[in-house]
């Protein structure tokens, strides 16, 4: 059986992680992790779920006290030094200024605009005056509201698969900012879409972890970004019982192991390898805690 690899280089700053992946990112109508920066400054794609846009207008700001919330939106700036371009490295906002030559370099990383390249859903959360002003930024606003029977995550993923080429769809991967927290329908909801588009690596992120599919189709390896996140984890068969399961590198190793609801599944574990291997005959749901202090 092929092994699929995995591993959350998304939670470092480009300029420490190597590019083997095309990200794409959609955010979500719950509260921005407080790494969004770092997510944003990874993706080729940005796509604003509904209401996700209202989070950014007013959740980017809060992560830069310091700089007025309307230059934050733009990420340009006045500055004593002249005008400059606000970049992120862990928690420390950078300041990218002309013709000064001794600024720190997270690897060129800026955020330029919080500009998505799209605005879709079924518009019924983004406020006006959010929906004006990325408006009159040339944003696209795909209204979908004559289609209730998908939510507005599957609208997005939908779309960034239509958007990429096939060579950068074999290294996609969706970071899905404000995909958990909040009502539990709309979790279950998020959760789902991982099942419907489990050929398409789907990585649901919350200020406290990550969440995504582990396909039956492949064993697979995740790789430990030890400085930004674990050691908790769980293994979590939602889609049908496991009747074998298999791990290494985890505190708790299952070993040929059968989990159900109502019975054994793998909840707070532990990672203590670097690198972890799954093995199962049912699609698992990955979950791994996220540090505090990245």
């Amino acid at each position: 059986m092929e092994a699929m690899r995995h591993s959350s280089t998304f939670l470092r700053p480009p300029a420490d992680a190597a590019a083997s992946s095309f990200y794409a990112l959609v955010v979500l109508n719950q509260r921005l992790p407080r790494f969004a920066p770092v997510l944003w400054s990874h993706a080729r794609l940005r796509v604003f779920a509904d209401g996700g846009a209202n989070r950014v207008y007013d959740g980017m700001p809060e992560l830069f006290p310091e700089v007025d919330p309307m230059e934050i939106r733009h990420s340009y700036f006045r500055t004593k030094f002249g005008f400059g371009f606000l970049s992120y490295h862990g928690l420390i906002s950078v300041l990218y200024v002309k013709n000064k030559a001794t600024y720190y370099d997270s690897g060129g990383a800026n955020l330029r605009w919080y500009k998505p390249d799209i605005i879709r859903g079924d518009m019924d959360s983004i406020r006006p005056e959010v929906k004006e002003f990325y408006i009159n930024l040339g944003v696209p606003i795909d209204d979908l509201s004559n289609d209730q029977d998908t939510t507005d995550l599957h609208k997005c993923v939908a779309h960034i698969c239509e958007s990429i080429d096939e060579l950068d769809k074999s290294n996609l991967c969706i970071l899905v900012a404000g995909a958990l927290g909040g009502r539990f329908d709309h979790e279950a909801g998020n959760i789902n879409v991982l099942y419907k588009f489990s050929n398409i690596r789907i990585v649901l992120v919350s200020n406290d972890c990550l969440i995504q599919l582990l396909p039956k189709t492949h064993c697979h390896e995740i790789h430990i970004q030890s400085l930004a996140e674990g050691p908790h984890c769980g293994l979590v068969p939602i889609g049908a019982p496991s009747t074998s399961t298999t791990t290494t590198g985890l505190q708790w190793d299952l070993t040929d192991t059968g989990m159900s609801f109502g019975s054994l599944i793998s909840t707070s574990n532990i990672v203590l390898a670097e690198k972890i291997t799954v093995k199962s005959d049912t699609d698992l749901l990955w979950t791994i805690s996220i540090k505090k202090d990245i």
